[in-house]
């Protein structure tokens, strides 16, 4: 009993440890990606303008294309359309 034990108990530590390391990787990983949002806004980037295209580029076209319907429907719908270049930019 106390081998089955043994053999669940280093079971389990490698899953633990494997965690563990992913979790390490990704603070690295986020630590980088804030580094990289850093030096775009020290070259006089829009951060926030950066982020959206990372957003817009994750979707497919279809996505894209219903979202900015949607937007623009919206948009007429509250009698903004004329003086909203959100709706054409996107």
């Amino acid at each position: 009993m106390s081998d089955v034990v043994g053999i669940a108990g280093d079971r389990i530590r490698s899953f633990v440890e494997r965690i563990e390391q992913i979790e390490t990787e990704l603070k690295e990983l986020t630590e980088a990606k804030k580094e990289i949002f850093c030096e775009a806004k020290g070259e006089g980037f829009d951060v926030k303008v950066l982020k959206e295209i990372i957003k817009l580029r994750k979707q497919d076209q279809d996505e894209r294309d219903e979202h900015d319907t949607l937007l623009d429907v919206y948009m007429r719908a509250m009698g903004e359309a004329g003086s909203a270049p959100v709706a054409q930019a996107a």
